[in-house]
């Protein structure tokens, strides 16, 4: 028998002074028996990080032709394309053609690294595309954040992240690795 899906109940409270966008969503996240929590926090920070009255938590892991995170125009098109992790060079091709932007957010450390070194010289006739990675040190600390029930409160200033649960604090420092052009 398939293993069903965690839900997490997150309440999640921006406050982004770069962009000048305050506002708390409640979201409930699906949580694939495949995901891990670092993951799911990954997750949880990306759509922080590009808080939009718009911006929708996808199907994620179960589905393979959607991002993690988009964001779609009242005419139904596709602005923000968030994909999280290493996609393949044919996935990230596939994002820029569809969306308007799309974000990468790698993770995982020295594996980032070496999927980075090998797809990043196909990767710069993309203007559309940015890719941003995250320490290992703090996505593993925003792993122990992860609850099924959540009050996450996310500070962002001068690009850093300060991700608070209760009284735990992770400062995330996202690291461009590649500029989108337009």
């Amino acid at each position: 028998m398939a293993q069903k899906a965690t839900i997490y109940k997150v309440e999640l409270s921006v406050s982004d002074m770069d962009r000048h966008y305050y506002e708390t969503h409640k979201l409930t996240v699906a949580k694939h028996p495949s995901e891990t929590d670092e993951r799911l926090m990954v997750r949880l920070l990306a759509f922080a990080l590009n808080a939009h009255e718009q911006l929708e938590l996808t199907k994620g892991l179960s589905t393979d032709d959607e991002p993690d995170i988009w964001h779609k125009s009242l005419s139904d098109e596709l602005e923000l394309w968030v994909a999280l992790g290493l996609p393949s060079e044919k996935v990230v091709r596939q994002s820029c053609g569809k969306a308007k932007n799309v974000i990468v957010y790698s993770y995982g450390g020295r594996t980032a690294e070496v999927w980075w070194d090998k797809i990043k010289n196909s990767t710069t006739r993309f203007d559309n595309l940015q890719v941003m990675n995250l320490s290992e040190k703090e996505t593993g600390d925003l792993a122990k954040l992860a609850s099924r029930s959540m009050k996450l409160q996310v500070n962002i200033q001068d690009g850093e992240a300060m991700v608070s649960v209760d009284e735990s604090m992770v400062y995330v420092t996202p690291v461009e690795w590649k500029t989108a052009d337009h």
